[in-house]
């Protein structure tokens, strides 16, 4: 249950923090190109550290909860 749980919270605060970042993004500017360059290399290092999670023998809750912290402090930074 605890690993359905997490990611149904993962896919509804990841709709936000898309949301916020497609708000950012349409202003335009040098913030806009900014955040698009640490959405990209976001993405890339957390996919490369949930593969060592797996390689590691992590519990896919413990992955998805990793992802769930990085996408909370991605809304707490572009909800200012």
């Amino acid at each position: 249950m605890k690993f359905w749980f997490n990611m149904s919270m993962l896919a509804a605060e990841s709709q936000r923090v898309i949301w916020l970042r497609m708000m950012n993004v349409s202003r335009g500017g040098a913030g806009a190109e900014h955040e698009t360059h640490q959405m990209v290399s976001e993405k890339v290092l957390a996919a490369t550290v949930a593969v060592g999670r797996v390689m590691t023998g992590s519990t896919p809750t413990a992955i998805v909860k990793g992802y769930r912290r990085k996408v909370r402090a991605n809304a707490r930074r572009l909800s200012k």
